[in-house]
């Protein structure tokens, strides 16, 4: 009987104690907050701080990156929009003007082409049968000289055009240079377009060389013809039968008294 009443009394303290240990349980809310010397600290709120601090880290990143793209490329479009500091057109235009002034000082028969036909009107053309030995021996001699004249303006040309190959040689290495140091698009193309121009000059001091020994050539092949004309011409007067000997008086003695 003593037994029964003791597990009584203590099934009835445990009912009356469960409910004041589930108080603090039920009184909790679903986010857990704790006092740290009447502060209130919300766990969920500082992780949503943390995050919006963090997006917005990521926004202020974001646009740091873009505005250095940003430089980035304005840096780049002022290189290539650079100029090139070198240029070698004073060089190259000096070596055109020399090879030119050699050209002009062509002896005899210049490059024009109404004095070329007027020449050769009057010293290639057909030996003329009015024409005196005397006049056809010095047509003869004004033709060698032209020819003459041709073949050293020819080799004036070519040694000018073997002096220009320094200066081109020393052009093309400073040119190559500033292309391959070249800081943009306009330096390397202006570069490259100073190269061109290089070959222009050098195909231009090729073209004079040709055409000074075309004409020194050309030359030489007229007078080679005009004397052959020239020479049928004088066999023919010689071939010619002329009056022949004529008997007449003579006189011995012109200083005597008979």
């Amino acid at each position: 009987m003593k037994l029964r009443h003791s597990l009584g009394r203590r099934l009835a303290a445990a009912l009356l104690i469960a409910p004041v240990a589930l108080a603090p349980m039920l009184a909790t809310p679903a986010y857990a907050q704790f006092g740290f010397g009447g502060i209130v600290f919300d766990p969920s709120n500082y992780a949503q701080n943390v995050l919006t601090a963090a997006r917005s880290l990521q926004q202020i990143t974001n646009q740091i990156t873009s505005l250095q793209n940003e430089a980035q490329m304005l840096i780049n479009q002022a290189r290539n929009l650079a100029s090139l500091p070198y240029s070698s057109l004073q060089q190259l235009q000096q070596s055109v003007q020399r090879t030119q002034q050699l050209l002009n000082q062509a002896q005899n028969i210049a490059y024009d082409v109404q004095q070329i036909d007027r020449v050769f009107q009057q010293k290639y053309g057909n030996v003329s049968l009015s024409s005196s030995d005397q006049q056809l021996v010095a047509d003869a001699r004004s033709r060698w000289q032209n020819t003459v004249g041709g073949l050293q303006d020819a080799m004036r040309v070519q040694a000018g055009v073997v002096g220009n190959i320094d200066t081109n040689r020393t052009q093309m290495s400073a040119l190559v240079g500033q292309s391959q140091g070249a800081t943009g698009a306009l330096q390397a193309t202006q570069a490259g377009n100073q190269l061109l121009a290089l070959q222009a000059q050098q195909l231009a001091d090729l073209t004079a060389v040709v055409a000074a020994n075309g004409r020194a050539q050309a030359l030489q092949s007229a007078e080679q013809a005009a004397a052959a004309e020239q020479g049928r011409e004088q066999r023919r007067r010689f071939l010619t039968p002329g009056s022949g000997y004529q008997p007449g008086n003579a006189r011995m003695f012109p200083n005597s008294g008979n």
